[in-house]
């Protein structure tokens, strides 16, 4: 007797996606509802139907859509058979609960399908902690739908004080643990600080950018690293910081940091602004764009205003069109450009290493600001001190003035100049050609 075999992969859950667009929702070219059907499916769910849209100018108190689009779901939802609506909008508890009585089905905002995927992606104590953070603080209003079994009716027996008394207890241990939580994350904060203090004479490079623009990889393709890539939403959650050696020897440190998306939940923007540390004070922040995207205009401005969110003020330094190796039409990137003057643009490609080169350039143009342009007469006896000199990078000539002297030029920060002074004192000759035109980075 033969038996078909079974899988023991579970079912991936189906969704049914809708959401109401407003006035000042950017169109998607990939189609109404594209973004959060990939992050649908980057959640690990599967999209079922085309999906149901409606346009308004505001949001129906009750149910946040009208009453005949709330019907015309209702019949998808007995068509289809999803497991879980979700709707690409925020929604109030009061939303959330008229919805679910209506559909007779789970319901899932958009906030709660993000914190959702960074809940998967966490994988340091920090991000976990920040995660839990915004989760929590986003059930804290919510958590009478939770008790929706305890309503009050009128006649029955034991539904006042219990399921009161039960819901007050739990919004108390909520509040202690998000004080907990904030207290714990502001620690990891101050730690964070005291390392951004340590390393305030080293050049610091941050790089930010839209989810999937391409970050992990220009990252890896600068250091010679191997950090996680993949084709999805949120791929990267934790700031990770790797050091950068330029052609000349100076070393720079390079950081990637969680990609941005439009309409980002204002509490997880908040919860994970210690993992923003190292971006709002790099000396150089890198807008890296995905070029290719159909959407990259709406996507940089996405960034510029969750850049301005986390820090009032800050914007990216440098442009960075990456991916130019899928645009079709060089066309695209003119437009792309804006405001923009080229000096502040740079075109690569993280996969195939076009314009890296240029983007080499740029930081190290940049370092240069921020460095000593010294000269250095040796004794050529002096072999140890050449070779710490030589080791440290930034020789730009060297040259024999003598037969015994040796002159170097080169670039150093304001603390490896100081170091050299006490260290090369009766030693060598060091003399400033050109001092650091901004030597501290400003926060």
């Amino acid at each position: 007797m033969s038996s078909e075999p079974q899988s023991n992969q579970a079912e991936r859950e189906r969704a049914l996606v809708c959401g109401v667009l407003f006035p000042e929702f950017p169109p998607e070219f990939d189609g109404e509802l594209s973004e959060i059907s990939a992050l649908v499916h980057a959640a690990g769910a599967e999209v079922v139907g085309v999906g149901v849209t409606q346009k308004r100018h505001t949001p129906h108190p009750a149910t946040l859509m009208g009453k005949g689009k709330v019907e015309e779901i209702w019949e998808e939802v007995q068509s289809l058979k999803p497991d879980v609506v979700v709707v690409d909008n925020d929604l109030s508890p009061a939303h959330i609960r008229n919805l679910e009585k209506a559909w007779e089905l789970r319901v899932v905002d958009r906030s709660e399908l993000i914190l959702d995927l960074f809940a998967n992606r966490a994988q340091t104590r920090q991000a976990r902690l920040q995660v839990e953070l915004a989760q929590n603080e986003y059930l804290l209003p919510r958590l009478l739908r939770m008790w929706t079994h305890l309503e009050r009716m009128e006649g029955a027996i034991g539904t006042r004080g219990p399921g009161e008394t039960q819901l007050e207890t739990d919004r108390r241990l909520l509040n202690r643990r998000i004080s907990d939580l904030r207290a714990q994350l502001k620690e990891i904060e101050k730690r964070k600080r005291r390392q951004l203090d340590t390393r305030s004479e080293e050049f610091k490079v941050g790089l930010v950018g839209y989810t999937n623009a391409g970050k992990s990889t220009l990252l890896n393709r600068l250091t010679g690293s191997n950090e996680l890539v993949e084709d999805m939403p949120f791929a990267t959650l934790d700031t990770r910081t790797r050091k950068w050696i330029l052609p000349d020897r100076r070393t720079v440190l390079l950081s990637d940091t969680v990609g941005f998306l439009q309409r980002l939940p204002h509490h997880l923007v908040a919860s994970f602004h210690a993992t923003l540390e190292e971006t709002i004070h790099a000396d150089l922040l890198l807008h890296v764009v995905d070029a290719s995207h159909p959407d990259a205009a709406t996507q940089m401005k996405a960034v510029d205003e969750v850049l301005a969110d986390v820090a009032p003020g800050l914007e990216a330094h440098v442009i960075v069109f990456n991916k130019v190796d899928r645009v079709p039409d060089p066309i695209h990137l003119h437009l792309l450009l804006g405001n923009h003057s080229a000096a502040d643009v740079v075109h690569t490609s993280a996969h195939t290493g076009q314009g890296i080169e240029r983007l080499i350039e740029c930081v190290t143009r940049r370092l240069d600001q921020r460095s000593n342009l010294i000269q250095i007469d040796v004794s050529a006896g002096e072999g140890k001190l050449v070779a710490q000199l030589r080791a440290g990078g930034g020789i730009i000539e060297e040259e024999y003035v003598e037969d015994s002297i040796l002159r170097l030029r080169l670039r150093v920060s304001e603390t490896a100049l100081g170091n050299l002074q006490r260290s090369a004192e009766g030693r060598a000759e060091i003399q400033v050609l050109e001092p650091a035109r901004s030597p501290r980075a400003q926060p």
